[in-house]
């Protein structure tokens, strides 16, 4: 009996293994089969998570039309995804010019966009501007930039491919949004002011579209890790430990083929919120909406902190 009991967890093992394995296989299988022929449109296709999106979608079979603000680094990704695919299976992808800086040119944007194939079925949007600094030296100049990009330019670009998606009742819009979308962190604000907005507008649209049977989604995760080696920290006064904890989960990020591979199951399984975030960015918004007072005094002693080591270099 306790040889044959011993047995018992290594077979589970390989059988919860084997499980595993198959249902990863029939999920990529899916994820193809579930792509292919639609209409995705990825906007700022040559960044990291918009390149990884652009390979999955493509060897999945769907007609791709790519959005940057470099035609040069769209045609090197054009060349990427064609020179070793097979044109039986896959389409080559058609290449718009797309800067969300410049909102007058929107109108022509979205017409040229929607002409490509007629329709869209998917919407990824996927461009955003960064920023970190002090409230008082932003100007008014990079504030609206900011905005231009990370929420404007997008939710116009949405209202642009809607009227396509309401005729055929029919659609998915997914906006790569971030976690400050829904948590501010000190010397970010203008960023996360245009996360909110954003958060709020496709919120708003995912009511207001539902009937026409298309589906809104919002990825919400923490910064992207390039894979870069973290810079050496000099000597200094050490931080609030808890503070400096927090600020550390805050900047672990995913990785871009992490990112796009979730983009991929949200689409086919058409998720409404996803959350890519470890365990202390999620406390923190629960402390955020439950101790609103204890997370502000948290942040606040981050940024004396930060001041205080400023002064003593």
């Amino acid at each position: 009996m306790s040889l044959s009991s011993a047995m018992v967890l290594p077979l589970l093992i390989v059988v919860a293994a084997g499980v595993y394995y198959i249902y990863n296989e029939v999920m990529q299988f899916m994820s193809k089969s579930l792509v292919q022929n639609k209409v995705v449109v990825i906007t700022d296709a040559m960044s990291g998570v918009g390149t990884e999106c652009a390979h999955l979608f493509h060897k999945g079979g769907a007609r791709l039309i790519l959005c940057g603000t470099s035609w040069d680094k769209l045609e090197s990704l054009y060349d990427s995804l064609t020179n070793d695919a097979d044109p039986r299976e896959t389409f080559a992808p058609k290449l718009v010019i797309v800067d969300f800086s410049d909102m007058p040119s929107m109108e022509e944007v979205v017409a040229e966009v929607v002409e490509c194939y007629g329709c869209v079925d998917v919407l990824i949007c996927n461009s955003s501007m960064k920023l970190k600094a002090p409230v008082q030296s932003v100007t008014l100049e990079v504030d609206r930039n900011i905005m231009d990009i990370n929420y404007f330019g997008p939710s116009t670009l949405a209202k642009g491919v809607l009227p396509t998606m309401i005729s055929r009742r029919s659609g998915h819009i997914v906006l790569v949004n971030s976690i400050q979308g829904r948590l501010a962190i000190p010397f970010r604000s203008s960023y996360a002011a245009s996360k909110h907005a954003a958060q709020a507008f496709f919120d708003c649209l995912r009511a207001e579209v539902e009937e026409y049977g298309i589906v809104v989604s919002t990825i919400s995760h923490t910064f992207i890790n390039a894979s870069e080696p973290p810079p050496v920290e000099e000597a200094g006064p050490k931080p609030n430990p808890l503070s400096a904890f927090i600020a550390k989960q805050m900047t672990h990020g995913v990785r871009p083929s992490v990112l796009a591979d979730e983009i991929m199951q949200t689409v086919n399984r058409k998720r409404t919120e996803v959350m890519l975030a470890h365990p202390i960015p999620r406390v923190a918004l629960y402390l955020r909406s439950l101790i609103p007072s204890f997370l502000f005094a948290v942040l606040g002693a981050g940024v004396k902190d930060s001041v205080l080591a400023e002064q003593m270099q």
